[in-house]
């Protein structure tokens, strides 16, 4: 069952309307992504979309960056209808594709040159933004001198460097060791809090997706369509600790049924 609350006082900046993606395939077919997805996010909402591999959820999350144009349906982003990329959109990709010629520092301020601002003045934004991160003394590196989680800690940087107010993530940490990636997350929701954005959060992980999130959207198998949409609320703060609290636990085979995963395959707490 779906569990809902809207963020009081908060507008909607995100909405979905009968959302549909039908991609073709090389042998003259067509392949249905999406169908008839309908989802609003509110200002400052943490969101995660979870699914099995193959549903969707990055299609969905590159429709509302527009970046993939939806076959049927519309977006608004902030009342403006998505036709291409908006600059009040940050976008967080799975391998951070930094430019391995380029120090730390250069690839935050990337956004800035592409947008043909001046990187001067969004320097002192972009060590702050790395200092937030742990990235200080590491600003003059190359990505080949930084570790996996440092790099993409590069990435989230470069995303915020020009102040988006929405920021949508796909499977940011997915290649990280578990307990980096646990860093990072929490790390992560601090972060979000602080500069009070908006984000949506794809991930493979139960786990990560309850413990981060105000509400977790279940993406059913293709053609996705909305199968859950639940509301996570807890007493106190999020921490690891958290994972000891029976709401949490709950929430999380709630989650895992709607996937179709069995309590001992949920053991592992991931979606695939």
């Amino acid at each position: 069952m779906a569990m809902m609350k809207p963020v009081e006082g908060g507008r909607t900046v995100i909405s979905l309307s009968d959302v549909s993606k039908t991609y073709p395939t090389s042998r003259g077919g067509s392949v249905e992504a999406l169908k008839s997805v309908r989802l609003e996010v509110s200002e400052g909402e943490f969101v995660s979309i979870v699914g099995k591999s193959g549903c969707g959820k990055t299609t969905l999350l590159k429709i509302i960056a527009g970046l993939v144009p939806p076959s049927g349906g519309s977006v608004r982003v902030s009342g403006q209808v998505v036709a291409s990329p908006l600059k009040s959109v940050g976008f967080v990709f799975q391998d951070p594709l930094l430019m391995p010629w380029r120090t730390a520092l250069q690839n935050v301020l990337l956004p800035v040159e592409l947008t043909k601002g001046d990187p001067r003045r969004y320097e002192g934004r972009a060590l702050e933004l790395m200092a937030r991160a742990g990235l200080s003394g590491f600003e003059r590196m190359r990505p080949r001198e930084l570790s996996g989680g440092m790099q993409q800690r590069v990435g989230i940087a470069r995303a915020l460097i020009l102040d988006p107010s929405i920021l949508l993530m796909d499977e940011p940490f997915g290649s990280l060791d578990e307990l980096t990636r646990e860093e990072m997350s929490l790390e992560l929701l601090r972060t979000i809090r602080t500069m009070n954005k908006t984000v949506v959060f794809v991930t493979h992980s139960v786990s990560e997706a309850v413990l981060l999130s105000d509400r977790v959207v279940v993406l059913s198998p293709r053609p996705a369509t909305i199968q859950l949409d639940m509301w996570v609320e807890y007493q106190g703060p999020r921490d690891a600790s958290i994972r000891s609290n029976g709401d949490y636990i709950e929430y999380c085979e709630r989650v895992r049924t709607s996937l179709g995963l069995s309590a001992s395959k949920g053991a592992k707490a991931t979606a695939d």
